[in-house]
């Protein structure tokens, strides 16, 4: 199953994520089709920077969000609740 889920890059405890299009048998950090965005939980307000059109592209061809990534998307009003 391809989803939409987080990341990690940064250094030590200085997280830096990407939003990434990965199969789910991957590891977390492993391999990835795309990247389609950014996410920093260290600015007031946490900043997300997502690449709309690539998003809705692959929603559409059936990639699955992560919980983490399903509550970033609806912030960003791409996702109905």
């Amino acid at each position: 199953m391809v989803r939409l889920r987080l990341t990690r890059a940064g250094r030590h405890k200085l997280p830096l994520y990407r939003v990434v299009v990965a199969d789910s048998r991957k590891a977390r950090d492993g391999r990835f089709i795309e990247v389609v965005g950014t996410h920093d939980p260290r600015k007031n307000p946490p900043l997300t920077q997502l690449k709309q059109e690539r998003v809705l592209d692959w929603l559409q061809k059936g990639a699955q969000p992560s919980m983490t990534v399903r509550t970033l998307l609806k912030r960003a009003g791409l996702i109905k609740k």
